[in-house]
């Protein structure tokens, strides 16, 4: 296989992608949408991202494991508690990353 056709594979991957992403994005956002679709939306990113982060914290590794043997749930414990205090999904995340990377080294 010829690194031109591996580049014209990812080429294409992303503009597919991004039509994908972009148009509807760009025709909704120019949309008046009732109010309760707004207060609907709201929540889709931190849906996304709770079940992103739950499958980690549950399968560290890709594996099912004891929550409690490992850093993953009090880390997630951890983010969870900065951004109910600050509501800041940025500095919750750091804070995760942080407390991820101190427990490791204490708890393995």
């Amino acid at each position: 296989m010829s690194s031109n056709y591996i580049w014209a594979a990812i080429v294409g991957m992303w503009v597919a992608n991004f039509a994908i992403r972009f148009i509807p994005v760009a025709v909704v956002s120019r949309m008046d949408l009732p109010e309760p679709v707004m207060r609907w939306l709201r929540y889709v990113p931190v849906s996304v991202m709770g079940s992103l982060i739950a499958l980690e914290v549950l399968r560290p590794g890709g594996e099912y494991q004891a929550p409690w043997n490992g850093a993953h749930l009090p880390a997630a414990l951890v983010s969870m508690a900065t951004y109910y205090y600050t509501k800041s999904f940025m500095g919750a995340s750091v804070a995760g990353v942080v407390a991820f990377i101190v427990l490791r080294g204490f708890i393995g």
